[in-house]
């Protein structure tokens, strides 16, 4: 009995670190795969659709608005954001080392206010109704109450072509894209 408990001690923090990076990789996937989705609609469709997020509890409602009336509709493809994940501030993550390696000046954090961020029929990025050339990063990491940099960061890039990337680093850095 004193064996099992000693190897019960030393395997569930090592399970529960893999369970919760495991929810910080899904959360961003989703999110990707939200954001792919709408674009997908909006040149299926071929005409604009837009993408919204609305604060939901304690966590984020995050969807595509194929009627484009500003709501996020039951019967609209969605997703919810909560539990241990959540969408995090710019203020929160790492230094951005993904400048240098998107070769461009900044990346537009959101959810501050991304506005109505849209894809047009060709799929490609509008705020606004105009054509964006900024870089929109999403921050995904732990909620409180647990410390957001114990279990690192993801970073979902949507690029103005509307094409995404992931990526992910420690709270000390250096970023790193995974997809």
């Amino acid at each position: 009995m004193t064996i099992l408990l000693i190897l019960s001690a030393v395997a569930i923090p090592s399970l529960l670190q893999s369970f919760r990076t495991y929810q910080l990789n899904n959360a961003a996937a989703n999110l990707s795969d939200m954001l792919k989705f709408t674009r997908y609609e909006a040149v299926r469709r071929n005409r604009p659709i837009s993408f919204l997020m609305q604060p939901s509890g304690n966590g984020w409602l995050i969807g595509t608005d194929s009627n484009v009336n500003g709501n996020i509709d039951p019967t609209d493809k969605q997703a919810l954001v909560n539990g241990f994940v959540t969408l995090v501030t710019a203020g929160t993550p790492p230094p951005t080392a993904m400048t240098a390696s998107l070769n461009v000046g900044g990346l537009t954090p959101t959810p501050a206010n991304p506005g109505p961020l849209q894809f047009d029929a060709r799929g490609a990025v509008r705020v606004n109704g105009n054509l964006s050339a900024n870089f929109y990063v999403f921050y995904v990491g732990a909620a409180p109450p647990a410390n957001p940099g114990d279990f690192g960061f993801r970073a979902v890039i949507l690029l103005p072509t509307g094409a995404t990337q992931i990526w992910t680093a420690t709270a000390a850095g250096p970023w790193q894209r995974i997809a």
